[in-house]
């Protein structure tokens, strides 16, 4: 198999930034990269806790349908449609922020930021709905 220059160039920045990546100290983030990569990451670190009690949450709704007549279930269909909106509203609300910095290096970081703000209020939510039950 023989690779273009282009295609040399691309594998080696890759590898380079994942190796890079592994060196970032998201306590002292620096360079306006490691912001955004620490922002971003703790964001999916938050979103991974939501996506479970999400399920945790869902399945409490559930076991509340489970015991209602069938013409009076609905709560898991609530929550699931709620979950739904909720994450276009987080991203409508995210990409506003983000136009602080408009089309700048910054614009991703206040985005993650924001996510992870929102992600952490609604985990919140979803949890009290989980604990509840």
């Amino acid at each position: 198999m023989r690779l273009t220059l282009g295609a040399a160039v691309v594998v080696a920045l890759s590898a380079g930034a994942a190796l890079a990546e592994d060196e970032i100290n998201c306590a002292e983030p620096y360079t306006q990269y490691e912001m955004t990569y620490c922002a971003e990451k703790a964001w999916k670190a938050v979103d991974r806790d939501l996506n479970y009690t999400y399920k945790m949450a869902l399945y409490a709704m559930e076991v509340i349908d489970n015991d209602l007549p069938p013409k009076q279930r609905g709560a898991a269909k609530a929550l699931r449609d709620a979950q739904r909106l909720w994450i276009k509203f987080r991203d409508k609300v995210c990409e506003a922020e983000g136009f602080q910095a408009r089309g700048g290096t910054m614009e991703p970081m206040l985005v993650y930021q924001c996510y992870e703000r929102l992600t952490k209020q609604q985990y919140q939510a979803l949890d009290a709905i989980a604990a509840a039950n």
